[in-house]
């Protein structure tokens, strides 16, 4: 049976617009993102195949172009619109925090971070400037590394916070690894960082640990 068919209280677009886009799985998402199925699946089917082929909805959304090309029903055109949709994601996040104080929206500074740095295989060292109001000016991504770790320097970040002409920092690094917890040098480059940058009377708010699930605070952790 064609989706058209299905009663309207159940087809994906229709319980979307009643209800909103909380109230659909990830299927009933994929699908309205699909749009068409393939022969003899629905788009519904068709996005329950691919949700299972990969494990989650986030696994396929972080695959690479010949991964996901390789997929029934999927090809580089729907890859580029699916590109296309997580930048605007990520851009309308980052207009939310250049508007507000990142303070007041620690959850919208938590998902910026993770939409930016969560899929890297590698580690990187990444870095919000701030105004004297805690808004964004600047988001950089300054420091890569292998899978191991990123190598810091205070030198470096010290200068580039003088040419943002900053008044405040947040940072964040992700591991690849997905466990969100600081290592002993995550805890030492953070005070290196606090002490070089206070010299020229930078305030660093807060440094995040992106992994799988909630990101790790050192501020909420009393580390800072």
């Amino acid at each position: 049976m064609r989706i058209t068919e299905w009663p309207s209280e159940e087809r994906p677009r229709e319980k979307l617009l009643a209800k909103g886009p909380g109230a659909l799985s990830d299927a009933e998402l994929l699908a309205i993102f699909l749009r068409t199925g393939v022969k003899g699946k629905t788009a519904v089917d068709l996005a329950r195949d691919l949700l299972s082929e990969y494990g989650s909805l986030r696994a396929l959304m972080a695959a690479d172009l010949p991964r996901f090309a390789c997929s029934p029903g999927l090809g580089a055109a729907k890859y580029a619109q699916l590109q296309a949709v997580l930048e605007m994601g990520r851009r309308h996040l980052e207009e939310v925090l250049r508007r507000e104080d990142v303070m007041t929206s620690p959850q919208a500074t938590r998902q910026y971070l993770a939409s930016r740095l969560r899929e890297y295989g590698h580690e990187v060292f990444a870095c919000l400037f701030l105004d004297n109001q805690h808004r964004v000016l600047l988001y950089e991504e300054l420091f890569t590394g292998t899978i191991d770790g990123a190598s810091v320097y205070p030198r470096e970040v010290v200068k580039r916070a003088l040419n943002v002409n900053c008044a405040a920092v947040i940072f964040a690094h992700n591991h690849p690894s997905g466990v969100a917890e600081p290592s002993e040098a995550d805890r030492h480059i953070t005070q290196r960082l606090k002490q070089a940058l206070g010299l020229i009377d930078v305030r660093v708010l807060d440094h995040f640990i992106i992994g799988e699930g909630q990101a790790y605070s050192f501020a909420e952790n009393g580390l800072i």
